[in-house]
């Protein structure tokens, strides 16, 4: 009974090291507590490829060749020019998806993107250009007004659709705050500024009710349940650990 003891105290060790790794790595998930500026703009872009093109949108687009070389200037020769004193930046192309759904692109022609995802047009568009080029690859923006909700209630991007949209009109298009965010730690992000607004009470939906404006950041503090997530994130590694301990201790007291 003495070496049943032991094992069963090693596996007590075991889960509570789990609880406190579990605390530890999940407080990882918590953005903007610093300056991370690159882990931010990972999260933005990926939540924007997943973006559903909707009629009159306006979409910026870019193809390369090559993997990756600039179709527009595969020579160099605007680079040439503006290293002879030319400043001047080349302006990016947008095209308006129409009530149609569809969009008329320079080669290609007319194509009906309404209803995918950016990624999914990017895709389509990939294969398109590559009858005209070799190793095409595309880029694709949505260039519309929005804002970009994060955090409890998962990536979505927002479009602005007049000029006077504020934070909570802005967090109801994305279906509120459910019950897995804090509606006490609710972060703004724009540009190098930070805006923090606690909306529990009255007082502060009055005061931290801020008009947003587009490219924002809109990120609601999820709320962690350590030792919930840890069991199910490792649970075959318990369930393995759990069947030896048991096995060992069954044979030690035959």
């Amino acid at each position: 009974m003495r070496i049943a003891r032991i094992f069963y105290f090693i596996l007590l060790s075991f889960f509570a090291g789990l609880t406190l790794s579990s605390c530890a790595s999940y407080k990882q998930n918590i953005m903007f507590q610093v300056s991370n500026k690159q882990a931010i703009q990972g999260q933005v872009d990926k939540t924007e490829k997943n973006y559903i093109i909707q009629k009159n949108d306006r979409l910026e687009l870019e193809v390369y060749t090559n993997q990756g070389e600039r179709l527009i200037d595969p020579n160099n020769y605007i680079d040439q020019d503006n290293a002879a004193g030319g400043t001047e930046k080349k302006k990016a192309n947008t095209y308006l998806i129409t009530d149609e759904g569809v969009v008329k692109l320079p080669m290609v022609g007319t194509l009906k993107l309404e209803g995918l995802t950016i990624l999914q047009a990017e895709e389509i568009l990939q294969k398109e250009y590559e009858k005209y080029y070799k190793q095409s690859f595309v880029v694709l923006k949505y260039t519309n007004k929005r804002v970009v909700v994060l955090g409890s209630p998962g990536g979505q991007v927002i479009p602005l659709t007049n000029e006077n949209m504020h934070l909570t009109e802005v967090l109801a298009l994305a279906k509120g705050i459910n019950n897995d965010g804090r509606a006490s730690n609710i972060r703004v992000l724009r540009g190098d500024t930070l805006f923090v607004a606690d909306l529990t009470t009255f007082e502060g939906y009055t005061k931290n009710n801020i008009l947003i404006k587009p490219g924002d950041i809109v990120y609601v503090e999820p709320i962690r349940r350590p030792l919930v997530e840890g069991l199910r994130d490792y649970g075959p590694v318990i369930s393995v650990i759990t069947s030896l301990t048991t096995l060992i201790v069954v044979l030690l007291t035959l």
